[in-house]
């Protein structure tokens, strides 16, 4: 959808790259110091200059437990903390980038409008207000996690409701992801 818009697009695995968490050196802290960026030599410290550039961030990751994964835990304490300002609490940041935030779990819709989307919005809503931007979230629910459930001890899923539930909720959730990078794009 993104790149339907003519935006340019970089897609990035967290997974792939070799970082931590903040480690609360405060050098972005300093006087003098560039705002929003890390001064910490990783691979997130980048990343993190490209986002504060960018008009749009998409951010999926599954939920595990009820939560996202510690990748993403990193990724947004330390966006959020290099522009929140020590002098007045708010954000350093001038600009605006929009946050889209696509989330994936096993469990049903029900579950998750009951357990889970009031304690994670909080999460992305405190990254949006250091962007400046809006900040959308698609949950995808009740996801198959394999081609063939019969050769994983998985005996608590039916595998054929999930390949059945997944041909028609599958195209829906790509459409819903697409429209959402236009949107957050344009």
């Amino acid at each position: 959808g993104a790149r339907d818009a003519r935006a340019d697009v970089e897609y990035v695995v967290l997974y792939d790259l070799s970082f931590t968490g903040c480690h609360i050196c405060l050098l972005c802290k300093l006087k003098d110091a560039r705002r929003c960026h890390c001064f910490w030599k990783d691979d997130l410290s980048l990343l993190i200059d490209k986002a504060f550039a960018a008009d749009a961030l998409i951010i999926g990751t599954p939920i595990y437990f009820g939560d996202v994964t510690s990748q993403f835990h990193a990724l947004s304490e330390r966006l959020r903390f290099v522009a929140l300002s020590y002098d007045d609490f708010g954000s350093y940041f001038e600009g605006t980038v929009n946050l889209g935030v696509i989330l994936t779990m096993n469990v049903a819709s029900e579950r998750y409008e009951g357990e889970y989307e009031d304690k994670l919005a909080g999460q992305f809503d405190g990254i949006a207000r250091f962007l400046n931007g809006d900040v959308r979230v698609l949950p995808v629910c009740d996801t198959l996690q394999v081609d063939d459930y019969s050769k994983y001890a998985m005996n608590g899923f039916d595998g054929t409701r999930k390949h059945e539930g997944r041909k028609v909720r599958f195209p829906q959730e790509l459409e819903a992801a697409r429209l959402m990078g236009a949107e957050l794009s344009a």
